[in-house]
């Protein structure tokens, strides 16, 4: 990993992104390149919900409504016609978070998340995963082995995974096993070894390393946040040409699922450039939407402060200056989004930063525990002011209410209104309070929710949060309060499934059947939304995708069934058929 004292200039020499998106008209009769018909086409236009054919030609929507119209208009004579022999056609769905660069790599680690997601009920099933992976992997001695999807909370042994775990599987490995919030990790005796943790390492600020119970000191297994940040950001990493070769398949972990846009959360310098070089060879067939991030933890003082402990204007300001006309734009389906900042952790794991204690404990065992800022709030603040006066986005992850109050307070201070349309995003959203949702309408802030939680982690969040948890991400009051909103996976967090992201908003059921909030369900065309249109808003794209009308980017999904005409409980059943980017199938390739 470069220094990162080097972050700035290398940001700068990756910021080059120019091309913008042409002319979206279309003259009546133009012949088509493709017509759809013969089956249910769902546009997601209030204005015009429903269609019974869509013409493409060009990459975009040429006209969607009446089949006989539009056969008449434009059925030219090289024109494809194609039956969707009852299936249902929809616009392409798009990921609101996540994390596309770990597809790059996700392919070789082991997954040992809890059902349904992966094997990992408990530490038995954990430990019988990763020594198949590690068979079948064939590592050399010193080399790494790595799994992810690790839930403590999930897990049936009412403990968490140790080092002396893995120890006995693993003596000449070392082994780093990623928390299921991608904000932490189990390592064993060798990784911690190899990175140099021990019972001399002082705690982080902003991190956790939960220690051994026998008075040394030792690191028992978990690392959490600022703890684990740095020492993720300096693994080893495959070669530039061998994660080059992996952007098709990582792709396709996308376009499987019928979702044409990706998002890349929090892009580090290296990834930023990587990115860069693959659309420059043209390896991206679905839009990638950047955010590079603002501040490598843990050195933030040593990247943005000077020697005086005053804000560092000058590299920040710099990049800033020098890159801001670089964001907004695609170039070769790559465009940079806004600059992401990280306040706090996981609710999952307990690290996210509320403003009343939890009802457990911290993930440490820490008592009277709520949580902690990762970064310094004026920290925050300071950048967030040189950013949004530059014209650029802000993206903070915001967990826990207390986060979420930062966010707010800060685009308070600058006299931020919804009037002026800004957007500033607020990443996942959770634990909020009803007040805050009349905030985000007020400033104008705009929301990607995180409803798989009320599935995955429902009954943890009942239990660390009591009734907290049932307003946990709230559609429906954003909804009642008029801010559009995504919804997303964060994938690798979770899945990429845009189904079952549907379904977690409609039912808000947890595994063992609470409802966390009844009263904050959605119905199917919201939900939809959140993954289509309101999706679009999300990233300003509202004018280029997000439903099937004419103008529009021709970026479609086939599937087997109506989600509109699905029962929530089986909207999970429901597959996809194929995928298309700019009238251009994309899956099955």
């Amino acid at each position: 990993m470069p220094h990162l004292r080097r972050l700035p200039v290398l940001l700068l020499a990756t910021l080059v992104l120019s091309a913008g998106c042409g002319d979206a008209s279309t003259p009546e009769g133009t012949p088509a390149d493709v017509i759809y018909h013969g089956g249910d086409i769902v546009t997601v236009n209030d204005g015009q919900p429903t269609a019974e054919a869509v013409a493409v030609a060009g990459g975009r929507i040429l006209a969607a409504g009446d089949e006989a119209a539009v056969l008449r208009r434009h059925r030219g004579s090289d024109t494809r016609l194609v039956d969707l022999d009852g299936n249902t056609l929809l616009p392409g769905f798009i990921d609101t978070h996540g994390h596309f660069m770990n597809a790059l790599q996700v392919v070789s680690w082991a997954n040992v998340s809890p059902p349904p997601v992966g094997p990992g009920e408990d530490i038995a099933s954990i430990l019988e995963t990763l020594e198949a992976h590690a068979e079948a992997m064939d590592p050399e001695p010193g080399e790494w082995i790595l799994g992810y999807g690790y839930d403590g909370g999930e897990i049936s042994d009412d403990r968490e995974l140790a080092a002396s775990d893995l120890d006995a599987l693993f003596p000449d490995n070392p082994v780093m096993i990623i928390h299921v919030s991608a904000h932490g990790a189990v390592l064993n005796s060798a990784g911690f070894e190899e990175v140099g943790m021990d019972a001399t390492t002082p705690t982080p600020e902003g991190g956790i390393i939960v220690r051994k119970e026998d008075g040394s000191n030792e690191p028992a297994g978990l690392i959490m946040e600022a703890a684990f940040i740095p020492i993720f950001a300096d693994m080893p990493q495959p070669t530039e040409a061998e994660l080059l070769e992996s952007f098709a398949a990582a792709q396709e972990i996308y376009t499987r699922t019928g979702t044409t846009t990706a998002n890349e959360g929090a892009t580090v310098a290296r990834d930023l450039a990587l990115l860069q070089t693959a659309a420059d060879q043209g390896r991206l067939y679905i839009d990638v939407v950047a955010l590079p991030f603002g501040l490598d933890a843990p050195a933030y003082g040593s990247l943005f402060y000077d020697q005086d402990g005053e804000f560092g204007a000058g590299d920040f300001a710099d990049i800033l200056d020098a890159s801001a006309d670089r964001f907004g734009v695609y170039d070769n389906h790559l465009k940079l989004g806004g600059i992401k900042f990280t306040i706090d952790g996981s609710p999952q794991g307990r690290t996210a930063w509320w403003t009343e204690p939890l009802l457990t404990g911290g993930p440490g065992g820490e008592p009277n525990w709520s949580g902690q800022p990762i970064m310094p709030p004026e920290l925050y603040k300071e950048a967030f002011r040189a950013i949004h006066d530059r014209g650029i986005r802000v993206f903070s992850h915001a967990n826990g209410d207390a986060a979420v109050d930062l966010v707010i307070e800060t685009a308070r201070e600058l006299g931020v209104t919804r009037e002026q349309d800004r957007r500033h995003a607020v990443i996942h959203s959770q634990f909020m309070r009803p007040d805050q949702i009349e905030a985000y309408a007020e400033l104008g802030l705009v929301p990607t929710f995180f409803t798989v939680h009320t599935f995955l982690w429902g009954d943890q969040h009942r239990v660390n949060t009591g009734d907290r948890a049932d307003f946990i991400s709230p559609l429906k009051a954003a909804q009642d309060a008029g801010i559009r909103f995504g919804n997303h996976n964060d994938f690798s967090v979770t899945p990429v499934d845009p189904m079952f992201m549907m379904q977690t908003a409609m039912l808000r059921t947890s595994r063992s059947g609470d409802v966390l909030g009844a009263d904050q369900r959605v119905d199917a065309f919201t939900a939809l939304k959140a993954l289509t249109l309101d999706g679009a808003y999300y990233y300003g794209e509202e004018d280029l995708k997000g439903s099937i009308e004419p103008g529009k980017w021709a970026d479609l999904v086939i599937l087997d069934r109506n989600p509109l005409e699905t029962p929530a409980e089986e909207l999970t059943s429901i597959r996809v058929v194929e995928t298309i980017k700019e009238g251009e199938t994309v899956w099955p390739r």
